[in-house]
């Protein structure tokens, strides 16, 4: 299937500019090879000679073998007055041995006599030398025009002029670049209407998201007729990123009915999000459009109401054709239709008949309501309505508990003593830890370890506190949310009280249950 638009991707390169990004040579190798697996048609490797980095990341990936992908390296137009078989940043583009050679060059006058420092025509010589340099040496050329919205506003006609030059010197791809991230998406139609009545070579688009816009220009390009879309997966770059290709793709593929990936490519964007974020170490946003975790999460009664009759009638598409899944949020705002389809997709056979479903919506309201939050809190609750379907008796019971602190010197330690009951049955233990919460966490797991060995796998792996009501000060009621894992899956639970400590110990109880209740 040869694809309507082509898909470019710049995560490794442009960004890796976003603030807080930062891949190693292995990561960058990691990265190509999963969007290599997924489908992208072009994938931008860095700029070969920039950094050390990016050299041993083109030196490693000469040796690799892409199977779906072209690999690009990316690089500027010569010097200016500067013969490009003498310059040494054209000379590492070649060396790189990249299929695809992307260049950008000066569209704008304002950077071409400012920036530059040159003429516009010795600007046009670098942008029409380079290009005809690289293909005269077998490459696959995608020029980008930086600043092209705004060089064309400025002077339409110079623009057109430094476009023409890379057309006519051979690129195969002519990429305008909305750099600055501040067009409408009308002004973007207009611009690259205009451009493909003058120019034979293809157009590619590459926005920036300074307005929020990125997505809507990079799609207002290709209804005027771009055949290529550049961007980042979960929208990385400077300043406030790129066009986000996990948002740009699917509406391409679903909303403009453009051929570019295959169906079974399409359902693996969610895992290809999860991947990139992991990889760059960034919590994963839920809020992301598509593949977030919220995307196709509903919460309003009447909504889930609807949902449960009709999934069309509050969602835009099936989730599952991007990888992504339905979720039913449990809070103060639940019907019983929430809980129901929540309980059903939690593993329990609860029907609106079931008698006990209005213990469960009253018991949910009346915590929601003291200030509990079940949204991101799922181990706690299932507890809670297992404990209302079923009447369970927990599997442990904590009977005493003490925190302390103690200094010495120019540190201080905090301790933890704990009783627990199991069964007929007693521990009682003492630990230390570098705050009072681990110091909690670390007690209780290890009085229980010798009743249950499994709990010995469970790590905190994420503690959030939040203070409910300001107005109280230091009275305030604290809600702890903490998210646990056993290395094979994670799970949230919730407390709420006066005392964090307090507060915390639920949460930290509510997870060792629940993995106990999975376990078995």
């Amino acid at each position: 299937m040869k694809p309507e638009v082509f898909v470019y991707d710049t995560t490794l390169r442009d960004g890796s500019q976003g603030e807080g990004i930062s891949f190693s040579v292995n990561d960058k190798l990691r990265l190509a090879d999963q969007l290599d697996a997924f489908g992208i048609h072009y994938i931008e490797g860095g700029w070969p000679g920039s950094n050390p980095k990016d050299i041993e990341f083109f030196s490693q990936a000469r040796r690799r073998r892409f199977r779906r992908a072209r690999l690009a390296a990316f690089g500027a137009t010569r010097r200016k007055h500067q013969p490009v078989e003498r310059d040494d940043q054209v000379r590492l583009l070649l060396e790189a041995e990249t299929p695809v050679v992307t260049v950008f060059g000066k569209t704008w006058l304002l950077h071409v006599k400012e920036v530059l420092g040159t003429t516009p025509d010795e600007n046009l010589g670098m942008v029409a030398d380079t290009i005809r340099y690289l293909k005269d040496h077998g490459r696959e050329v995608v020029y980008d025009g930086e600043h092209a919205f705004d060089g064309y506003k400025d002077d339409a006609e110079y623009a057109m002029a430094t476009w023409q030059a890379a057309e006519k010197a051979g690129a195969d791809t002519i990429v305008l670049c909305d750099t600055n991230g501040g067009c409408l998406p009308s002004e973007v139609r207009r611009i690259v209407e205009a451009v493909r009545g003058r120019l034979a070579a293809p157009l590619g688009i590459h926005t920036h998201n300074d307005a929020g816009l990125a997505v809507a220009n990079a799609l207002a390009a290709v209804e005027a007729g771009a055949a290529q879309v550049q961007g980042t997966i979960n929208g990385y770059g400077e300043r406030t990123g790129n066009c986000n290709l996990t948002t740009v793709i699917p509406n391409l593929a679903f909303k403009m009915g453009k051929r570019i990936l295959s169906e079974a490519q399409l359902r693996r964007l969610r895992d290809l999000s999860q991947f990139v974020d992991e990889i760059a170490n960034m919590r994963h946003d839920p809020r992301q459009p598509w593949v977030g975790a919220t995307a196709f999460a509903h919460k309003g009664g009447m909504h889930v109401n609807a949902v449960q009759k009709l999934a069309r009638t509050f969602e835009h598409i099936d989730p599952a054709v991007v990888g992504n899944r339905r979720r039913v949020l449990v809070s103060d705002l639940a019907g019983r239709s929430n809980i129901v389809m929540k309980a059903r997709e939690l593993g329990f056979p609860i029907t609106h008949e079931t008698p006990e479903l209005k213990t469960v919506l009253n018991r949910v309201k009346e915590l929601e309501y003291q200030g509990y939050e079940f949204e991101a809190a799922e181990g706690s609750l299932i507890l809670l309505i297992r404990k209302c379907l079923a009447q369970v008796e927990p599997r442990f019971r904590v009977e005493t508990y003490h925190v302390s602190m103690r200094g010495g010197g120019e540190s201080s330690v905090c301790e933890a003593t704990i009783k627990v009951r199991v069964g007929d049955r007693q521990a009682h233990t003492v630990a230390d830890g570098d705050g009072p919460v681990n110091a909690l966490d670390q007690a209780l797991r290890s009085a229980l370890a010798s009743f249950y060995p499994v709990l010995k796998k469970v790590r905190l792996t994420d503690y959030k506190v939040r203070i409910l009501d300001s107005t109280s000060g230091t009275a305030a009621l604290t809600r702890v949310l903490i998210e646990s894992s056993d290395g094979r899956r994670q799970w949230g639970t919730v407390g709420v009280s006066g005392n964090i400590i307090e507060a915390s110990l639920q949460a930290l109880t509510d997870s060792l249950e629940y993995c106990l209740m999975k376990g078995r």
